[in-house]
């Protein structure tokens, strides 16, 4: 699979698709190469992805803090040893909860390798098999932490209201618009996602280091 490991890879890839659209020109010109923010693949990286989800930045790594107290190196057994009622008084969810002991089943009999040789599209089918995994969850998993070139979580809010202003869109647009907008980046979404939340942080006035 193709990959953004490096920032001539996420280079390449930017050229590739300011030829494609070139208003994304506009947020190079302002904010420049966008971070190439990126995780080690493992269970680790994708619980840390739904620790944080729905919730702010703050109140994420607050949680997480106190769940790399208990839970040391996010070993599956260990996890799948820690009640829900404990990971729940630790700041999870409940729903996140069930998803923590259903994640680290699934990597205790799933190795990361195979993983590794899928295609997008079966990466996100064989993800979205871990109950409270949704679409979402496995598009920002290929793309931190498996630095796949083409991944593109069109549900993400940013990226929707990003793209709305960028383009022009008399409406933020949803999922089915989203996918829909970026067929023509294929095969370097994750560069034009990366762009997009750039451009979202510089719309609210965020922090670009985060990125």
């Amino acid at each position: 699979m193709e990959c953004l490991q490096t920032y001539a890879h996420l280079q390449h890839a930017i050229d590739q698709l300011l030829r494609i659209e070139p208003r994304f020109k506009r947020i190079i010109d302002q904010h420049g190469l966008p971070s190439l923010r990126s995780v080690e693949p493992g269970l680790k990286s994708l619980l840390r992805i739904v620790t944080d989800q729905l919730i702010s930045l703050k109140a994420g790594e607050a949680i997480w803090r106190r769940l790399e107290v208990r839970l040391g190196d996010f070993d599956g057994r260990f996890i799948l040893e820690c009640p829900e009622a404990e990971l729940r008084a630790l700041g999870l969810s409940g729903v996140k909860a069930r998803t923590f002991h259903a994640a680290a089943s699934f990597f205790s009999e799933f190795h990361q390798d195979e993983l590794a040789r899928m295609s997008n599209d079966e990466a996100v089918k064989t993800l979205t098999r871990i109950r409270g995994i949704g679409p979402w969850t496995a598009d920002i998993y290929l793309l931190s932490a498996m630095s796949r070139a083409d991944a593109w979580p069109a549900g993400d809010l940013a990226l929707q209201v990003a793209s709305q202003h960028l383009l022009g869109l008399p409406e933020r647009p949803g999922s089915k618009v989203m996918l829909a907008i970026s067929q023509p980046w294929r095969p370097v979404r994750s560069a034009a996602a990366r762009l997009l939340w750039s451009h979202y942080r510089g719309l609210k006035g965020l922090d670009q280091r985060v990125i």
